[in-house]
């Protein structure tokens, strides 16, 4: 990663990445693919997450040598571009804009929580500069589409995705990591133990008051559409 002495996002060619893809050494014709390389990449990250995601790994998922696949991704770094590219690529968009730009935003907007929670480690992941390969650039383009009844100009709008996709990675990676939370249940006991001494020891009376008011559904679907209209309808797009 970057300042560690390992190739980072910042030493990609994306021209070389997406225009024009590495073929691989002259010979016998591998028995692999990049395709097939990001997408064994993906499986290993979906179920033991990122750490576990080596050139060594990958290479053994796919039946290849290490040293062959740097043809296809010569670093961890470029494999990572092409992961996040590939699950993009679940982001359908059936149909045209509707018109109704905030509604097709949050439409937008849950398709994303969606892969992100197939894909656990894709909140992480995007939390460092990405190169948009065409997978991304395709949903990127429907966004964009969708925004236009704004009026905003295009850097406004391409903020207004980030925005959004900033907002649902650490929706998502908070929605894992409560999870995670509740199959301990003595964990949860002692964090209402903790918030309800801390609630009662008159120092802290807004959230004690804050506490005490009736609670909202915690379902995670209905937690995130609180959240995202929250969010959402009140864009400013003066």
């Amino acid at each position: 990663m970057p300042g560690n002495g390992k190739p980072g996002a910042e030493s990609i060619d994306p021209e070389r990445l997406w225009l024009r893809p590495t073929e691989p050494r002259r010979g016998r014709r591998p028995s692999f693919s990049r395709e097939a390389i990001t997408a064994a990449a993906v499986t290993l990250a979906d179920a033991e997450g990122l750490d576990a995601v080596t050139m060594r790994r990958v290479a053994a998922e796919v039946g290849a040598g290490v040293m062959s696949l740097y043809s296809y991704a010569p670093d961890k770094e470029t494999l990572l571009e092409l992961m996040v590219d590939h699950v993009s690529g679940e982001l359908t968009v059936t149909g045209p804009p509707s018109g109704d730009w905030r509604a097709d935003l949050k439409t937008v907007a849950r398709l994303q929580r969606a892969n992100m929670l197939r894909h656990p480690w894709l909140p992480v992941a995007l939390s460092t500069r990405r190169v948009p390969g065409p997978n991304t650039l395709a949903f990127l383009e429907h966004v964009l589409a969708v925004l236009r009844p704004t009026g905003l100009d295009g850097a406004a709008k391409l903020e207004v995705f980030a925005q959004i996709t900033a907002f649902v990675a650490g929706h998502v990676a908070h929605e894992i990591a409560q999870a995670a939370v509740s199959r301990s249940p003595d964990r949860a006991a002692a964090e209402g133990r903790y918030l309800a001494a801390v609630a009662a020891d008159g120092r802290h009376p807004e959230l004690a008051e804050a506490l005490s008011a009736p609670g909202r559904p915690l379902a995670p679907d209905a937690t995130f559409s609180r959240f995202l209209n929250r969010l959402i309808d009140g864009l400013d797009t003066d």
